[in-house]
């Protein structure tokens, strides 16, 4: 038989309607099964099906030998991805019930609410109001320019590092403190300058993980800047990179950002009104004529959900060894330097949402009964510790940004993947009660291991909500103090830390300015994606808006310095202690265990301003597992306590029993603090 050719303009070829393969063997493999016959359109696969050893699943699916053949036809191939295009349409609309009335994301980048020139007016506010100390340029997919004043940073002459920057630095210049102690007062690290402030461009630069820094050289420049070192230095030469702490010094006179008007404060953009509060005024340190700056004010949160343990107690008793609090003062003198105050909020029913008149007195008398929390209770703590009762309904409504709609929520705590449905139910009425919401939200029943896992959600949402409404910075429970925080609370940006590896956020610490335009982004952006406030979901939020830099990522070296090395980076050069797992800080292996007795709280992390210990729960003290505060706090000890000898304590001490014996030792009487201030009763 012959077939007339016919003419084709491709590629100007002649070709004919037949198959053109290669070799006899490639023609004989595309149109059999290798066995002389054709192959079968569809073959099976046999999957094991686990624990069942005779049997297995026969999953079908299209032979991949045919496919070429059949994709040469143009119908079955247009048919093919119209099926395609159909079952990705069918997959990815959204299906269930809808929350009518709150705002969706209407952006091209997925989870944004706000359009760019929201998202620039924004940023804007947040510059003008000082909240933007960093040399780090402006995102330029904003549109920012040159022009946009910023009263936190000093004009490039004259400054320690200069680096391009398109904010108009306006502000008083920077004066970086050398923190070496003479002789012969060496014994104690120096209290950090009242008023100074760090920076965290150059902490950025010797610490950070993605341009390969350790966390061990990261902490020797945080204990030598820092005056940590106790004169114990064996770095020799100019150290002046390594300076990181400043004074704000005579300059510029502040921009007085009240006058500045930014254009269209309320109008319709994006889903909705971007409503904006007028500019903050930017107040360095020297000009702040009272002892604290109510603006800043000096306040540690902390969430906890259900009785107080060892945990939250060992948080706020290296609060009272680390932070300048004034317990070396009987009487604390008023021209003293401002001191923190740490407030622990309380949930005693999780995700109760309108608590009962008696709680707050139910309470009280918890912890009284407490002993793990009756301590905190005298009168010499009462200035700077206190306990408040969460209200997810009075919070809720408190944030302007939710107050109106997160009653519409067909879930309220959402976190990630975690979305949890509350079962809504008529409150209890009391005469005596005030509270305009007539429902409350029942909790479900406590998971394994007697954690609830609603107030674990719970959580992420309130660290936003207590900073956004009061100022301040949240800590997570599972964490102690190593060091003065003054510095970090001259900083008057935003920040939380890295996660890891990981070029994420981790809001174990979080800070955040009261009634910020940050906040106003975080809660809309929030709600228009279901209330999720994970730090992932957070993340990628600041990611979306260009606001990376907003909310400042610190190393995570500052705050979880094993992180890395729990994770498997860094082996080959870890910082002291060494720990590959999290329970090491708890159960120090025996090969290491010499070390937590024979250098104490002097060799644990120097240079870090915190630890995160990431909630093993284990006891801090197997030996003495109860409040050993001394005579002050008798009633805080349990009467089954039997004085046991010395011979009778753990040989082998663990890191976290030395930290908590620290602590106590501090409030006792019975030795200083990190910087030699003795505890006057």
């Amino acid at each position: 038989m012959s077939f007339p050719a016919r003419h084709e303009r491709t590629r100007s070829r002649i070709t004919i309607g037949i198959p053109h393969y290669s070799s006899a063997v490639e023609e004989k493999y595309l149109l059999t099964g290798g066995h002389g016959a054709p192959a079968p359109l569809f073959v099976s696969y046999s999957v094991p099906i686990p624990g069942v050893s005779k049997r297995a699943l026969r999953i079908w699916t299209l032979n991949p030998r045919r496919l070429p053949p059949l994709l040469a036809r143009k119908r079955i191939l247009a048919g093919f991805c119209l099926a395609f295009i159909l079952l990705y349409v069918f997959l990815a609309t959204p299906r269930g019930p809808s929350n009518k009335g709150i705002p969706v994301p209407t952006s091209s980048r997925g989870h944004m609410v706000y359009t760019d020139s929201d998202l620039k007016r924004i940023l804007e506010w947040e510059v003008l109001s000082g909240h933007w100390p960093s040399r780090r340029q402006l995102p330029a997919e904003l549109g920012f320019n040159s022009r946009t004043p910023n009263p936190a940073l000093p004009s490039r002459r004259g400054t320690l590092d200069v680096n391009s920057t398109t904010a108009n630095g306006v502000g008083p210049k920077r004066v970086y403190l050398d923190l070496t102690k003479q002789r012969p007062d060496v014994a104690y690290p120096p209290r950090p300058v009242p008023g100074s402030v760090v920076d965290l461009d150059i902490i950025h630069r010797h610490c950070d993980f993605s341009d390969g820094r350790f966390v061990r050289d990261c902490l020797e420049v945080l204990r030598i800047g820092g005056g940590l070192d106790n004169g114990n230095r064996y770095r020799r030469g100019n150290w002046d990179d390594w300076k990181y702490i400043y004074m704000e010094n005579e300059g510029p006179a502040p921009v007085d950002a009240s006058t500045l008007q930014l254009q269209e404060i309320e109008r319709t953009g994006g889903f909705q009104t971007l409503s904006l509060p007028p500019v903050q005024q930017y107040r360095p340190y020297k000009t702040i004529h009272s002892q604290c700056d109510p603006e800043n004010p000096r306040i540690f949160h902390m969430f906890w959900g259900g009785p107080i343990n060892d945990k939250p107690y060992t948080t706020l008793m290296s609060f009272l060894y680390t932070q300048n609090v004034g317990l070396n003062y009987k009487d604390y003198p008023e021209d003293a330097p401002c001191r923190p105050q740490f407030w622990v909020w309380l949930n005693q029913a999780p995700a109760s949402i309108n608590p009962p008149p008696s709680a707050l007195d139910d309470m009280f008398n918890d912890l009284k009964a407490n002993p793990w929390a009756a301590p905190f209770l005298h009168p010499r703590f009462k200035d700077v510790i206190k306990f408040k009762l969460w209200n997810t309904t009075e919070m809720l409504d408190g944030v302007p940004e939710l107050k109106n709609e997160w009653r519409k929520m067909g879930s309220l705590f959402k976190s990630g993947s975690d979305v949890m449905h509350v079962q809504e139910q008529k409150a209890e009425s009391s005469s005596s009660s005030s509270s305009s919401s007539s429902t409350t939200t029942a909790a479900p029943p406590p998971t394994e291991g007697g954690y609830n896992k609603l107030s674990t959600v719970l959580s992420d949402m309130a660290r936003f909500i207590l900073t956004h409404r009061f100022g301040g910075i949240y800590l997570d429970a599972d964490q102690i103090l190593l060091r003065d925080w003054e510095d970090l609370w001259g900083w008057k940006g935003a920040f939380a830390y890295r996660w890891s590896y990981h070029n994420k956020y981790n809001t174990a610490v979080l800070r955040m300015h009261k009634g910020s335009a940050l906040g106003t982004f975080l809660f809309r952006t929030a709600l228009g994606n279901g209330l999720d406030f994970h730090p992932m979901s957070v993340s990628v939020y600041l990611d979306q808006a260009y606001f990376q830099n907003l909310l400042y990522r610190i190393p995570d070296a500052l705050f979880d310095p094993a992180w890395l090395n729990t994770e498997g980076y860094q082996k080959e050069r870890p910082p002291q202690p060494y720990f590959e797992s999290f329970i090491h800080f708890f159960r120090t292996p025996v090969q290491m265990s010499a070390a937590p007795g024979a250098l104490g709280f002097d060799g644990f992390f120097r240079g870090a301003y915190s630890y995160h210990y990431h909630s093993p729960w284990k006891p801090f003290d197997t030996s003495r597992n109860y409040p050993d505060l001394g005579e002050h706090f008798a009633r805080a000890v349990p009467v089954d306590v039997v004085e046991e000898t010395v011979a009778q304590d753990r040989r082998d001490l663990d890191w976290s029993t030395v930290m908590k014996r620290s602590f106590e030792g501090f409030v006792r009487g019975e030795k200083p603090n990190m910087y030699g201030d003795w505890m006057e009763w």
